[in-house]
């Protein structure tokens, strides 16, 4: 049985009847996720021979971690705001129908990393990334709009830097990222990743609110020593809180990925 987690809180982009009724056509079981559901218990403990998520960057790495512990292939249907992950993966970001056709599709082996035991897909971010991450999530539950918007004035003001232990070198910078693999840097942001398959993570450093230069260093695992115990972190955009210090591995080839036709 094909088993497809629906967020509707993902975004507008096809998580609505249209899909509903698609997947129905391909007799694929969809669960709508309401308030109080755990999607990763959800997918423990479905009859399913296939695990999907309709939704963004957010809502895969639960659901693929379950995936990962059951030998389950995984199939991303991109339904959210930005679906960084089903780019990379060379799924069309603007038709969410159309990556249902995945559950019948073809398999291929990528790269997962995890951060203290935790599952990520994309990245995991400290810094002023990770605040705003935090603070668009303090808005949104008090139900303001434009949380992102309203969480960059605080940020234009901060000027705490991160000192973090990496090996035998002191980094300071006001962003840290953890990338499962290599993402292509730009004067100011990280763009998008040409291998999903590298079987190595990447730390990105930038010392500056909009950054102009980063650092990087590579590595099969990483580990970051904080200089306090507890951490504020963001996870494929999600906000994750860590204790250190924090202890980063790739694992190749982990993620049974489904994608439609020959794939990328």
């Amino acid at each position: 049985m094909a088993f497809l987690i629906v967020n509707p809180r993902s975004g507008e982009n096809g998580t609505g009847e249209e899909l509903l009724r698609a997947a129905a056509g391909r007799e694929i079981e969809c669960h709508v996720l309401r308030r109080g559901d755990d999607a990763a218990e959800l997918a423990r403990r479905a009859d399913a021979d296939v695990l999907g998520v309709a939704g963004g960057d957010g809502s895969l790495a639960a659901v693929a971690a379950v995936a990962i512990e059951r030998d389950l292939p995984f199939v991303c249907v991109p339904a959210g705001r930005r679906n960084h992950f089903a780019r990379d993966a060379g799924l069309d970001r603007r038709d969410p129908v159309a990556a249902l056709a995945a559950f019948r599709g073809v398999e291929r082996r990528i790269d997962i990393g995890r951060v203290n035991g935790r599952v990520f897909l994309n990245n995991v971010s400290l810094g002023l990334y990770a605040d705003l991450v935090q603070r668009r999530e303090h808005h949104r539950g008090r139900g303001e709009a434009l949380a992102g918007l309203r969480a960059l004035p605080r940020l234009a003001r901060e000027r705490h830097r991160l000192q973090a232990r990496f090996d035998s070198e002191t980094l300071r910078a006001r962003i840290l990222v953890v990338a499962n693999n290599a993402y292509e840097v730009s004067l100011y942001t990280l763009g998008r990743r040409s291998s999903l398959e590298e079987g190595r993570l990447h730390l990105y450093a930038a010392d500056g609110w909009l950054p102009t230069r980063w650092a990087e260093r590579s590595g099969r695992q990483l580990r970051l020593e904080l200089g306090r115990p507890v951490v504020l972190a963001a996870a494929d955009g999600e906000p994750l809180t860590l204790r250190s210090p924090l202890e980063f591995e790739c694992l190749p080839r982990a993620l049974r990925l489904l994608v439609p036709g020959t794939g990328k």
